[in-house]
């Protein structure tokens, strides 16, 4: 192609893309070119871009290589927005290692300009309305499960789908007490549960695909709580809010029957309230830690009804440790896992054998090293003779106490009786 017919097409672009963005089916505050799923993004051509008499506010994204000095943009007057050279009334500017953010009011309309190392291919995002889509939480959720949160951020009512997008927003979710005196949580404080990523990491299953993922443990007091998910840019920060939910109790309890001695099994039971779950759809998956720190893992993976008992071994006494995670489904079906609190107990010496090792100790006595015991005694004797040494010294003190003492009131009766008789002598 010429270079007249590049210029011809270039204007006849031009003049099309203002024609659009007079048009009164405009849907969103600027004209976006929609072909190829490019959405919520300015037409961008030799690093160069149009703004529309209509915008009362616009935010522009520009991704740079990293580490680059932050771009400049040419109005369409020739005039040039820097970073330490803008109207701070009508400009907000935030520059990031890999990207500028900028917030203009009343943008002059016309051809704009960006000058910088701009990241190949690059297209400028326009931030209008950016917020995040959940689905609401299930009906029904339990102390201890861990949840699997998914949303989409959406710009106007478009979808984002740029990865590099996920290095300029956080996303968060907090759980606040509605303060209900009639639950357990009334008065406790919020609760910042997880950060939401699209990094194809744990629970997230693809990196970049537009799908934040968020992973929390309601390991939290059971109550009424309010779910909020927060977007915060760097110049802006929108919140969520969904309705109330009620976070029930965990459903799991432990008892434990103790043995006494050794052959015999403490008997654990793991007891199931059913009011918003399915008992015979649970399975079990823990350790026990013995008194000696040694660690034992178990599984309970059959059984019905409401309780489920495992044996261990009695070893020593002392404490133990139970912890467990349960798997199963809540009445209306849905699959779910929940931590159960750790669980401990105490097996106390029995008498026979406290009795043993009183024996024990007796047997060992007759072999202790003669010197030491020696030493044992001469340090005995030491400290005698310092509580004798100690209490004769506070004797004598008090003895010095009780002269001084007396020697003043001698002084003072002496002096009294002086004045009196001085008197009489002058009368």
């Amino acid at each position: 192609m010429s270079i007249t017919k590049f210029t011809v097409a270039l204007l006849l672009f031009c003049f099309c893309f203002s024609a659009l963005g007079q048009s009164k089916n405009i849907q969103a505050d600027v004209a976006y070119l929609k072909d190829d799923k490019k959405v919520n993004q300015i037409p961008y051509f030799d690093h160069r871009f149009r703004l529309d008499a209509q915008l009362d506010e616009i935010t522009l994204l520009f991704y740079h290589d990293a580490g680059a000095v932050p771009v400049i943009l040419v109005r369409p007057d020739g005039s040039k927005l820097r970073i330490n050279n803008y109207p701070r009334e009508r400009v907000e500017w935030y520059d990031d290692v890999t990207f500028d953010m900028i917030k203009i009011k009343k943008p002059m309309p016309g051809p704009w300009q960006v000058i910088g190392n701009v990241s190949e291919n690059s297209e400028i995002l326009v931030v209008s309305d950016v917020r995040i889509e959940v689905e609401p939480l299930p009906e029904v959720i339990l102390a201890g499960e861990t949840l699997k949160v998914e949303g989409k951020l959406i710009n106007g009512n478009l979808a984002i789908n740029d990865p590099k997008f996920r290095e300029v927003v956080e996303l968060d979710v907090r759980f606040i007490s509605t303060n209900n005196a009639a639950y357990e949580n009334f008065g406790a404080e919020n609760v910042l549960l997880t950060t939401f990523r699209d990094d194809g990491q744990e629970l997230d299953e693809y990196s970049g695909d537009g799908i934040f993922t968020g992973e929390f443990e309601l390991t939290i007091p059971a109550g009424e709580w309010i779910p909020v998910y927060r977007v915060k840019l760097p110049m802006a920060t929108r919140e969520l809010r969904q309705k109330p939910v009620i976070l029930h109790k965990n459903p799991i309890t432990i008892r434990v029957e103790l043995a006494r001695q050794e052959g015999e099994n403490h008997l654990v039971h793991f007891m199931i309230d059913p009011t918003y779950v399915d008992p015979d759809s649970f399975v079990f998956q823990g350790k026990i830690t013995y008194p000696d720190r040694q660690d034992e893992p178990f599984s309970i993976m059959e059984g019905e009804g409401t309780e489920r008992i495992e044996p261990f071994p009695y070893t020593e006494p002392g404490v133990h440790r139970i912890n467990v995670s349960a798997f199963g489904k809540t009445k209306n079906g849905r699959e779910f896992r929940l931590v159960v609190p750790e669980f401990t107990f105490n097996v106390e010496i029995s008498d026979e054998e406290l009795l043993a090792h009183i024996s024990e100790i007796n047997s060992n006595s007759d072999e202790l090293d003669m010197e030491a015991l020696k030493a044992e005694q001469l340090k005995a004797q030491k400290a005698r003779e310092a509580e004798l040494a100690a209490k004769a010294a506070k004797q004598q003190q008090k003895l010095w106490i009780i002269i001084g003492v007396g020697n003043l009131v001698i002084i003072v009766l002496g002096l009294g009786i002086f004045f009196v008789l001085q008197r009489k002598k002058q009368k």
